[in-house]
């Protein structure tokens, strides 16, 4: 440890899940360290997602078959994968870097670099889970990925095949005859399955509130309903925060605040091109049969949490804005993409029904790293649909950053820097 952590302080911008993990590495690291918010510890994306740590998500979602998708999806308003007709300039910039990237060569490039943060952040959960003991369902019985059709299937075994090929990441094929006894939940008659064993899952309300909790318990601060005004700068650094609870001051200033963090880009004086992703989930109580799997459906783009006192359909990917709105027909889609696969439907009592919306790059990598021209502060978000899965590498990152220490692994393609050099395309 450096001696002299302990005399410095980080500040947190966001409470996510982004930055309780930072909060924890920086704290371990010695460094004082509070995490404000504009709302509630964790009340954003990361309470509201289907809780998979899945290093098999290593395909970003700049792939060839994306940009076919999103064009479609403007007129069928049910589209799993939707872009909603906007005349919003950044939307369509993004869009037009998106397509631009769409291609087999930037999809295993960018891979490579998703495959590096995922295995290193399943690593670290499983060391957090042995430390700190965490309440927080953690399951590591992997991740089911199911089929209903044979041309599924089969365009799935070439999924499966790029993985094993280009990322040593290989899945175990189940038979659709096989599926009804490695999970009784599942319908008779599906086409097969393959069962990413790597993967590992948590319930992950569960695990922020009981993170941010044991953060606390060791010193951490955390204070709600805080919101940021502006940054005060000098001299290359940014020396105090304007907040709704009055000025802050810190050695270090982390942004961790995810689809939000576009609306900063002015105060930094750097861009960050982040659109918001639109997903949502409904969880009810357990059905009988419940799943025994954490499940993605491929075909219908829905996943399937099983929790101890509830389950969770979780899905859809809206470029519409930062739209409020809480569809019933969504929440619908999410039932009836899911009465394809289960048994039992799940039951008409709804514990939750969610929204929330992603923080999206154009290049479906996180952004990670010092912001440009300013010495003390750190960017820390654009985790796409991976937050949860990508946390605890990012906090720590974050911590070796702040300590000018070596990354422990390249982070060359995360950095903000990337961007600049689009300035004037938007």
């Amino acid at each position: 440890m450096n001696p002299e952590s302990s005399s410095k302080q980080a500040l947190v911008v966001g409470s996510g899940i982004i930055g309780i993990a930072c909060a924890h590495y920086l704290s371990r690291a010695g460094i004082r360290v509070t995490v404000i918010d504009r709302g509630r510890i964790a009340g954003a994306c990361s309470s509201g997602n289907c809780g998979y740590i899945c290093p098999s998500h290593v395909l970003p979602l700049t792939e060839p078959a994306a940009l076919r998708a999103a064009i479609r999806s403007l007129c069928n308003p049910r589209a799993p994968f939707r872009v909603k007709a906007t005349l919003r300039p950044a939307l369509w910039n993004w869009m037009w870097q998106f397509a631009r990237r769409c291609n087999r060569r930037q999809m295993l490039s960018a891979g490579l670099h998703l495959k590096a943060i995922l295995d290193s952040s399943a690593s670290e959960y499983r060391q957090l889970m042995a430390t700190e003991n965490l309440a927080c369902e953690w399951r590591e019985n992997g991740l089911l990925y199911v089929l209903k059709t044979r041309h599924g299937m089969s365009e799935f075994a070439e999924t499966d095949r790029l993985l094993t090929e280009h990322f040593d990441t290989t899945a175990q094929r189940i038979q659709g005859a096989d599926l009804p006894d490695l999970d009784p939940a599942l319908r008779s008659g599906l086409a097969g399955g393959y069962h990413y064993r790597g993967d590992a899952s948590v319930r992950p309300d569960l695990l922020n509130s009981e993170w941010s909790r044991r953060l606390q318990e060791q010193g951490v601060r955390f204070i709600e309903k805080c919101e940021l005004l502006h940054f005060e700068k000098e001299a290359g650094r940014i020396t105090r925060l304007q907040t709704s609870q009055g000025p802050m001051e810190a050695d270090f200033v982390i942004v961790a605040t995810g689809a939000w963090s576009p609306h900063l880009g002015g105060e930094l004086n750097c861009r960050i091109p982040i659109q918001p992703g639109k997903g949502y989930s409904i969880t009810t109580l357990r059905p009988d049969p419940c799943p025994r799997y954490p499940m993605l459906f491929p075909e219908h783009k829905v996943g399937v949490s099983p929790f101890e006192q509830g389950c969770r359909l979780g899905s859809i990917m809206e470029f519409c804005g930062y739209d409020t709105s809480l569809p019933p027909r969504r929440l619908q889609q999410l039932r009836d993409s899911a009465a394809n696969y289960l048994k039992v439907p799940l039951p008409d009592e709804v514990q939750q029904a969610w929204y929330g919306w992603r923080p999206m790059t154009w290049d479906s990598l996180p952004i990670i790293g010092a912001a440009p021209g300013l010495a003390n502060t750190f960017l820390a978000t654009g985790h796409n649909m991976l937050g949860l899965s990508m946390a605890t590498a990012t906090g720590k990152l974050i911590a070796e950053l702040v300590r000018g220490e070596p990354a422990h692994i390249d982070i060359s393609a995360f950095s903000p820097a990337r961007f600049q050099s689009s300035q004037r395309t938007s």
